[in-house]
């Protein structure tokens, strides 16, 4: 009984493979390089200084003493922006994946999806022109006083980050498993009786985790909030209509007109804050969209 051997791979699939890992090795080496040169540079300007400069940080975070050399009124700013952007994302971007994954018709859902690629495709600072030249047309029409402000930032940031809300809640629909639908249908509930008590509460973990991807999002655009309101040394942010502060501005700011090789270091500080931020974010909404895949496998 003759028993032939495999086929040996081929030259060319080796060399294949071999490829795909030296470009894995090289974007992992890409990455840590950029991480260790921002952690050198941005980890010893990390303390009280680089956030309250000379103020005592009490009178800073009371707003008693206004900080002009430090990162606290760029944090609050972003902070405030961050927030706002999402109180005028979630309720429409959620609202727009339910009806997106539960009512919609097939045809319509086609055009849905693709004014959310669309929308998705769009670079950021196509969105701060839209608020900008939005300012101009409300100056020469209806409200002459028109500026850009914190709420302009914020509603464009909105709409930015608008189909990752919508992608998230439809995809988080999607992986519910079908038996709860029947089993609602089972008990009388109409869809959309289902919908609002039994399959929203379901996805809550899932929809969470595109809030938190969202904020990241938010947090670290630059070319929005450049054209739509964001200035330097504006201090707190003094209410809605008013300008501010926000960390990627303050980045971008100090590498362009430092002065000193203490305002480059401190430019670094905030980049790793920045980062800090954001990474934070992105692990909290993998582990969030991860929990919520292994509570409907039924592994925990």
């Amino acid at each position: 009984m003759l028993i032939r051997r495999a086929p040996s791979p081929a030259p060319s699939g080796a060399f294949f493979r071999w490829t795909l890992r030296a470009c894995a090795l090289l974007l992992i080496l890409g990455t840590g390089a950029l991480l260790a040169f921002l952690l050198f540079k941005g980890l010893p300007t990390l303390g009280a200084r680089l956030f309250f400069g000379d103020v005592p940080a009490l009178d800073a975070l009371l707003g008693r003493q206004a900080v002009w050399d430090g990162l606290w009124p760029a944090c609050a700013g972003t902070a405030c922006l961050v927030g706002l952007t999402v109180l005028l994302a979630v309720f429409p971007g959620v609202g727009c994946g339910l009806y997106l994954a539960e009512f919609a018709p097939k045809r319509q859902a086609v055009r849905i999806r693709l004014a959310m690629d669309v929308l998705a495709g769009t670079p950021s600072i196509v969105m701060g022109l839209f608020g900008f030249t939005l300012i101009l047309f409300l100056r020469k029409t209806f409200q002459t006083e028109a500026n850009t402000s914190l709420f302009l930032a914020a509603a464009c940031l909105a709409l930015l980050v608008l189909p990752v809300l919508v992608t998230t809640t439809c995809e988080a629909l999607e992986a519910v498993p079908k038996s709860l639908r029947t089993t609602a249908t089972a008990l009388g509930f109409t869809r959309r009786q289902a919908a609002r008590h039994i399959l929203l509460p379901a996805v809550v973990p899932g929809i969470r985790g595109g809030v938190i991807l969202a904020l990241g999002r938010a947090a670290e655009d630059t070319a929005v909030i450049m054209l739509t309101g964001v200035v330097a040394n504006a201090g707190l942010p003094a209410g809605l209509w008013g300008k501010f502060e926000a960390l990627p501005f303050s980045i971008f700011y100090t590498a362009a007109q430092y002065q000193s090789q203490e305002e480059l270091l401190r430019g670094f500080g905030a980049a790793l804050v920045l980062l800090m931020l954001a990474s934070g974010l992105l692990a909290c909404a993998r582990l969030l969209e991860s929990r919520f895949h292994r509570r409907w496998r039924g592994e925990s």
